[in-house]
């Protein structure tokens, strides 16, 4: 069981890797179709504008190392305790699943209420396997020095 969270964990690296991949693929497209000038990259405003067709893999790319840090930050605590239940492992494919499905929704139709629900949710679970990692850390220290 300790080694059920690389899964999603490889799972969520994947996901980064591929929005990653769509804005390097927009962004390549966009320097054939309008070759930069130094002007295009004078300063960030600029390099903005010039890429703004990237606008939304770029934005989501940087989504994915927000919220998700706390769950890279969590996934080797969880392990070093030996608190990986089936519990954790489920809130995990549902944080990724819920991150993946924001992903597809902001590169896609973007529909702001749609968007906002999957982050949401995917913050209430994280959220949850914080919150159950620090019950069960608490209760086994309980035991411990009980």
């Amino acid at each position: 069981m300790s080694t059920s969270l690389v899964w999603p964990t490889l799972a969520l690296a994947g996901l980064t890797f591929g929005v990653w991949l769509v804005l390097s693929q927009q962004r390549l497209a966009q320097v054939r179709r309008h070759p930069p000038t130094a002007a295009n990259f004078a300063n960030s405003a600029a390099v903005q504008r010039y890429f703004s067709s990237a606008e939304k893999p770029t934005r989501n790319l940087a989504n994915l190392f927000e919220m998700p840090v706390l769950y890279f930050a969590l996934v080797p605590m969880l392990m070093l305790t030996g608190h990986v239940t089936l519990t954790q492992v489920v809130l995990a494919w549902t944080f990724v699943g819920l991150r993946g499905l924001h992903s597809v929704i902001h590169i896609g139709h973007n529909r702001i209420r749609d968007r906002a629900r999957a982050y949401l949710a995917s913050c209430v679970v994280l959220a949850a396997m914080w919150i159950v990692w620090l019950v069960d850390l608490t209760l086994a220290s309980q035991g411990t020095f009980g």
